[in-house]
């Protein structure tokens, strides 16, 4: 049976998850407290943490009734797990290609977009922790001479947190037609940084919150200039090693998915009316970089998330960073590397990524009492409106 759900539910749904947080952050909002929101009560694993008799669980119907159909004119696959202390469920279902209509791997991996950001801001924060960078200090100081004099200072913290009021870098068209035409060519990250520091500054920082790909990208470059290391290699070494994500890697140029993998596809209106179904897995995403190149599973994006929440990667204080958003900006939902996202009086902490042919989600309450990772083979990934199959889910996945 399909969970019922009220227009205002599916609104706030919507803002949080199907565009990014670039909407989530325009819309109407109160006032967030930035005091760290669960940091410290996040539980330290135990054996014991295991739901009991009367532990509410999963709704495993509402779920497979969530994905059930697939494929459809919304997406030809879905891979889905629900965990937590209350309990778990996994799912999948649709092809792993249009062509043969054979089962979709549930294992596959796919295009995590920006969930890669949640790694990110894992590196830099353990940096801080380090010693080697201090969130108060300006971006120019670690990155002399990359933004010119038209910017104000801007902090560490305002990339990570989205108000650094730099603008996007540009890419290659705004239109599918456009990018599908260069999908094999490399656009650099410092060519899109060179393009978005043309534009000159969007507001003065710390003044305003706008999600962009733009902020990541800088701190991927913070990383490696601290660091002296290739991005991938330390967001390997500090995050990925550590958490157990043996499925995950960064492609760079490369356009392919390598090992097991579910087809992507694009919906493409034609001239007389009709959809044409357009294969987008091969696509070079290297200008995502630091913002979203990352190819993952749903069990590895788990393992992400719990062991983050758990203090595991990034320690006390600076996990709290990752809970925290800012007190002075009105409507600000979004953290280092997270967004917070309140649904029925329980607070989520949720990162969203989209490239073409796939729509990935990871959430979880602070606590860890329920998480949730899917991954959508959404054929219109980065449309404006959330992709039903996506939106399902997450309305079964958070109901109590």
């Amino acid at each position: 049976m399909r969970t019922p759900h009220t227009p205002v539910l599916t609104s706030a749904v919507v803002l949080a998850l199907a565009i990014g947080p670039l909407a989530a952050a325009s819309a109407s909002a109160s006032p967030a407290s930035g005091l760290p929101a669960c940091a410290s009560s996040v539980p330290a694993p135990s054996a014991s943490a295991v739901p009991s008799d009367t532990t509410p669980g999963p709704n495993a119907q509402a779920l497979a009734a969530a994905i059930a159909g697939l494929p459809d004119a919304d997406a030809t696959a879905a891979l889905v797990r629900v965990g937590g202390t209350e309990g778990r469920w996994r799912g999948s279902a649709g092809v792993h290609d249009l062509e043969s209509g054979r089962d979709a791997d549930a294992h596959a991996r796919f295009r995590a977009g920006s969930t890669t950001k949640v790694v990110t801001a894992a590196v830099v924060l353990q940096l801080a922790a380090e010693g080697r960078v201090d969130l108060g200090e300006s971006v120019q100081h670690y990155l002399p001479g990359l933004l010119d004099r038209s910017f104000k200072p801007v902090t560490v913290r305002q990339l990570l947190n989205h108000t650094s009021g730099i603008q996007a870098g540009d890419g290659f068209g705004d239109s599918f037609e456009e990018a599908y035409a260069h999908r094999f060519d490399t656009l650099t990250p410092q060519a899109v940084v060179a393009s978005a520091v043309a534009k000159g500054p969007e507001f003065d920082p710390g003044t305003r919150q706008n999600y962009l790909n733009i902020n990541y990208t800088l701190l991927g470059m913070l990383i490696e200039r601290v660091t002296g290391h290739p991005y991938a290699r330390e967001a390997t070494r500090r995050v990925l090693r550590p958490a157990g994500m043996r499925d995950t890697y960064f492609p760079g140029t490369d356009p392919r998915i390598h090992g097991p993998h579910n087809r992507g596809y694009q919906a493409v209106r034609e001239a007389d009316g009709t959809t044409r179904f357009v294969d987008v897995t091969d696509w070079n995403q290297a200008d995502r970089w630091a913002a979203g190149d990352m190819i993952s599973t749903t069990a590895d994006l788990e393992r992400l998330i719990t062991t983050v929440f758990r203090g595991r990667i990034v320690p006390r204080p600076q996990l709290d960073e990752m809970f925290t958003v800012p007190a002075n900006i009105d409507g600000a939902k979004m953290s280092a590397g997270l967004e917070r996202f309140p649904y029925k009086g329980v607070v989520y902490w949720i990162k969203s990524g989209a490239r073409y042919g796939y729509s990935t989600v990871i959430a979880a309450t602070c606590d860890l009492s329920r998480t949730l990772v899917f991954s959508v083979d959404s054929t219109d990934a980065k449309g404006e409106s959330m992709n039903p199959v996506a939106e399902r889910i997450v309305l079964a996945a958070m109901e109590r």
